[in-house]
């Protein structure tokens, strides 16, 4: 499934690096090292208000004495890991970081741990990390009153070790869908607008409503404490950058900009919560909170077709079910009707509105910094090889076998100059389930002509956490550029570092850094001593609470 596995688990198990007292401790941690020469500027953390009324507080980081004689002295391991050829050809890698990067309080979560961490993600190699910044933390004591603090911990730490940051403006949920293994919910002064009334948020059919995120239908209206919910995000990036705006370009490299649940331009139409939907389901469609029943009405009455605007396709089914277990998406279904047909259009047309409102709002904060904006589009490859796509459809892309679905996105994505973000990288046509008529690869190639005809740049993700060399093998395959459209970068969004996969990761990045020109073998099962750890004779060491450090 295309769907995104993240992790709360920190990169190290780390019960207290305070034990790391020598460089002779630390000798065989790494086998891959870069010489980092950190920056002398540092960003101050405080807490802040759109008036500025809440008390500084400053917490400087500086690389320690023992940081850069470990560095130095690992230096003359880095050249075969971080090599790059021409910059044409070169796809950087990244790597998500934990969901719960910063706490509900507002600050690093094991900070040594993570420190650590990006000290040997640099060593092999990595461009950089990815990271969650979430609406549910930063803006959650009320309307424009934001915190930063646990980010700017971040960036600094970030900075210190030479990687670069990729920030996604998460304004959805974090909790109930594949890999969300913490919770964080909406800001709970959003909440209590929810409970007043439910019709924020997505509704199916038999009116089950999600929280994940603000339903689009009221985009342009004032539900939030007097602001529409563009403008709260609108007035979110514009802090986030009045407060990084000296690390735009150059630390933090990227603005993934949120546009729906998890972050992707679609909706909500396959919620795993409760079991609500499980694989290969067709999903729902998520189109009867009041505001989107107000629009399909108000469009059906100009279209002269008052009766189309009275509810959503009555003969869609459920969520588990099957494209021919339905009138509507079954072989000669109502999609392929001039009804289908008007809906779709609606349907789909208002998820393209709204990222269009949303990134052309990104594009004018965000214009002169040097960082790239992205925009996540899901890889819902499942039931692709029937004519109607249903599970593409019930999310909001009006992809079938007579419309191309992934072109107006591209488009819309080009308009402001972002960058087209697709996962299901990684994923192969035959290792599909038959009964589920999935082609990831082919929807890959539609998403690279659509992005080529567009004329932007495709980065991608992993979709579901693989280590072997199949996955990156195809991944690799898909970064080549020698049709133009190959990658510009490439994210993992899950747990990397077993110590099995250290090794053949290494080998991933230096292919990528070569435009994926490398072959790499199908599998490694031999065990490697490439990872973070205490080696000694090949023997682990224990720390003294019998816990052994090691990349997860």
């Amino acid at each position: 499934m295309a769907l995104t596995l993240r992790s709360s688990t920190p990169f190290l198990y780390l019960k207290d690096i305070k034990t790391l007292k020598t460089l002779d401790d630390l000798s065989t941690t790494l086998c891959f090292a870069t010489q980092i020469k950190p920056s002398n500027t540092r960003l101050k953390a405080k807490n802040s208000t759109q008036d500025h009324h809440h008390v500084q507080s400053t917490r400087e980081m500086t690389v320690s004495p023992f940081e850069e004689a470990y560095m130095e002295k690992f230096h003359a391991l880095s050249s075969s890991s971080s090599h790059q050829t021409g910059t044409h050809s070169r796809v950087p890698v990244y790597v998500m970081l934990p969901l719960d990067t910063v706490t509900i309080g507002g600050h690093l979560n094991k900070p040594k741990a993570l420190n650590a961490s990006l000290m040997a993600l640099k060593a092999a190699g990595m461009e950089g990390v990815m990271v969650d910044v979430w609406w549910g933390l930063v803006e959650k004591d009320g309307p424009l009153r934001y915190n930063w603090e646990g980010y700017v911990e971040l960036v600094n730490m970030v900075q210190k070790h030479g990687l670069k940051l990729q920030a996604v403006m998460s304004f959805h949920q974090c909790g109930g869908n594949v890999g969300d293994s913490c919770s964080i919910p909406l800001p709970p002064w959003v909440l209590e607008e929810i409970s007043r009334n439910p019709d924020l948020v997505y509704t199916d059919r038999s009116g089950r409503r999600n929280p994940e995120y603000i339903s689009l239908g009221c985009d342009s209206l004032p539900v939030l404490r007097g602001r529409t919910p563009v403008q709260v995000y609108s007035d979110y990036m514009r802090s986030f950058k009045q407060k990084f705006n000296n690390y735009l370009g150059d630390v933090i490299v990227e603005i993934q900009v949120g546009l729906g649940p998890c972050g992707e331009l679609r909706y909500p139409s396959y919620p795993e919560s409760n079991g609500t939907w499980r694989f290969p389901g067709i999903g729902e469609f998520q189109c009867y909170d009041k505001y989107m029943k107000a629009s399909l009405e108000a469009v059906a009455d100009e279209n002269g077709t008052t009766e189309w605007g009275k509810s959503g396709p009555h003969d869609s089914g459920q969520y588990n079910q099957f494209p021919e277990d339905t009138g509507f998406f079954r072989r000669e279904g109502t999609w392929d009707t001039d009804y289908g047909r008007f809906f779709m259009e609606w349907y789909s047309g208002k998820l393209l509105e709204h990222g269009d409102k949303i990134l052309g709002s990104a594009e004018s904060i965000f214009a002169g910094t040097g960082a790239k904006l992205s925009g996540k589009v899901a890889g819902i490859h499942w039931h692709y090889k029937t004519r109607s796509h249903a599970a593409e459809l019930t999310a909001g892309y009006y992809n079938t076998r007579n419309s191309d679905g992934y072109l107006p996105i591209a488009k819309m994505l080009a308009k402001h100059g972002v960058v087209f973000n697709f996962t299901c990288m990684e994923m192969r046509d035959g290792e599909q389930p038959h009964h589920a008529n999935c082609s990831p690869e082919g929807l890959v190639r539609q998403v690279r002509m659509a992005v080529g005809e567009a004329g932007i740049e495709l980065a991608g993700e992993n979709a579901l956490e693989r280590y072997d060399g199949g996955a990156y093998g195809q991944v690799l395959a898909t970064s080549r550029s020698d049709s133009g459209n190959g990658l510009c970068a490439f994210t993992f969004l899950a747990r990397l570092f077993e110590a099995e996969n250290w090794r053949q990761l290494v080998s991933f990045v230096k292919s990528m850094s070569e435009g994926g020109r490398v072959r790499l073998p199908e599998s490694d099962v031999t065990t490697t001593d490439l990872y973070v750890g205490f080696v000694v004779d090949r023997k682990v060491k224990k720390l003294k609470d019998d816990k052994e450090i090691m990349l997860v």
